[in-house]
């Protein structure tokens, strides 16, 4: 009990670790060994961070379920880790996502060994980085969880796979080359990596000189270091040209990640990072971030109506959906203190797990379909209700889900940012409804295309219904689109005390 209780994000975070290990010594010729091992290795986790959210107290301040151990002591950096509201959130959604996206694998059959052993590292880097209170350790993180992706896309992907593969790493990579250099000098100056110290000095460090430069200097490379690199990651436009690549090759259950909680991390480090350690610079260009926003939102949307390829449509819709958070970030840092930036982050932090699961469940139905008939082209699709009545209601309730229909997840938090951003970017707001319009319109346009009008003759009487496995992995994701549609309090309630101390902490440095 003693490890549960002092132990325990240790525990959600390194469990994955434990099970690649274990599948290393099961025979590689006995594949649904493996699979159900992995599947079981990531269901740990997810058990674990069940009892973690039932133990979190949504009224305290601060960081909770901290640990802290020296681990790198000549350069002031610890072992150290702590969860809030907003990676809590982004924990649950990781731990309910990657079972899900194992349990979708479950059709990969070349390498499954090496398959099931990347994507459960995977999982402890996306984790590390939700849990990490120390900066070297954040950065550790974070290139973990690059790795594991780029062979998944290399090696399992699609006909384009090392084009895609490539693209993804140099993008991020090169984002990650400035965080890197950027955390060296905040640890150099600041004689720390640890985050809670970080928030209390940082903004207010405005004497002293690093290689002859001064003060003022270091911070504004640093800020557009970090900037940068959460930006290629959510990604904003327009450094978003890696991700429809890396999504359309990518396989189904890596696709579901790279959408449901990849895109997150650099949301989660605007959140984590840029706001916090940077108020002032934030508040100072976020008009130009909120331009950014929208501009995602309207050719993100414009970009997904001109696709025919299914899954293509799907991974330009991300980009629609996380410009919404990019804008609502945007609200937050202009109207630092106000009511209204509350409300924005609050939208922002919902809608980064919105997105994940309606994202997660459109590229999985995405993969259905397209293990069945071995094309994404739109054009080659048609009537597929009346041959596949099950799969057709699931893709129009998730469509649907995605889409913001009120009553499901995407409505909730798409409004707040909006109620959020509006009385401050008033104009980029009302621009960025072009781009909601034309969401609608493109998701009208898959389902018109793939479920409705006269069936394809190619397909009659060959397309099996959804099977049971595949109901599974779907379902989950459909009640929770449901459950936050219709009560979204109980994760607002979460989310709200941690958005609110970090608009709070911003407004004292003005």
């Amino acid at each position: 009990m003693d490890l549960l209780t002092n132990h325990l994000l240790t525990l959600i975070l390194f469990t994955p670790v434990v099970g690649a290990v274990v599948l290393l010594f099961l025979p590689a010729k006995n594949i649904r060994v493996l699979r159900w091992a992995a599947l079981a290795a990531s269901l740990v986790p997810f058990g674990l961070a069940l009892g973690l959210w039932a133990r979190f107290d949504p009224s305290a301040e601060g960081f909770q379920f901290v640990e802290m151990m020296p681990w790198y002591p000549a350069i002031q950096s610890s072992y150290h880790l702590g969860v809030d509201g907003i990676s809590l959130m982004m924990v649950l959604l990781t731990v309910v996502l990657t079972p899900l996206a194992v349990l979708a694998s479950f059709t990969v059959t070349e390498r499954v060994k090496a398959y099931m052993f990347l994507f459960l590292l995977l999982e402890t880097g996306m984790l590390g980085v939700f849990l990490s209170l120390d900066l070297l350790l954040f950065f550790v993180f974070w290139e973990v969880g690059l790795v594991p992706m780029y062979f998944l896309i290399a090696q399992w992907g699609g006909t384009r796979r090392n084009y895609a593969a490539l693209k993804f790493i140099l993008y991020t990579m090169g984002g990650s080359l400035g965080l890197l250099l950027a955390t060296q000098m905040i640890g150099v100056v600041a004689g720390t990596f640890d985050l809670t110290e970080l928030f209390q000095i940082w903004p207010a460090l405005n004497s002293g000189t690093l290689l002859g430069l001064p003060m003022a200097t270091v911070k504004a490379v640093a800020f557009w270091a970090f900037v940068i690199a959460f930006a290629i990651k959510v990604p904003v436009w327009p450094f978003h040209t890696w991700l429809p690549d890396a999504h359309t090759e990518a396989p189904t259950a890596g696709s579901m990640i790279l959408a449901g909680v990849l895109l997150k991390l650099g949301a989660y480090g605007f959140l984590r990072l840029v706001l916090p350690l940077y108020p002032l610079e934030s508040k100072l260009f976020a008009g130009w971030l909120a331009a950014l926003g929208a501009l995602a939102i309207i050719f993100g949307a414009l970009g997904a109506f001109g696709q025919k390829d299914f899954k293509r449509l799907v991974a330009y819709s991300s980009i629609n959906h996380m410009g919404f958070v990019v804008l609502g970030i945007a609200a937050a840092a202009a109207a630092v203190g106000s009511q209204d930036a509350v409300i924005a982050l609050n939208g922002a932090v919902l809608q980064m797990v919105t997105h994940g699961l309606s994202a997660a469940g459109m590229f999985f139905l995405v993969g259905v379909i397209y293990e069945r008939t071995h094309t994404r082209d739109l054009t080659e699709f048609g009537g597929l209700f009346a041959q596949m009545p099950v799969y057709g209601g699931v893709l129009l309730f998730t469509a649907m889900g995605s889409l913001g229909l009120p009553g499901l997840a995407g409505f909730v938090s798409e409004f707040l940012v909006v109620r959020g951003a509006w009385p401050v970017f008033t104009l980029a707001t009302a621009l960025s409804m072009i781009g909601l319009f034309f969401t609608g319109a493109y998701i009208l346009k898959a389902l018109k295309m793939v479920l409705h009008g006269p069936l394809n003759e190619r397909w009659k009487g060959k397309l099996p219904e959804m099977s049971l496995r595949e109901g599974i992995v779907i379902a989950p994701l459909m009640v929770l689109m449901l459950i936050l549609g219709v009560w979204p309090a109980w994760a607002l309630d979460v989310i709200n005390r941690t958005v609110s101390m970090i608009s709070l902490a911003m407004s004292l440095w003005f």
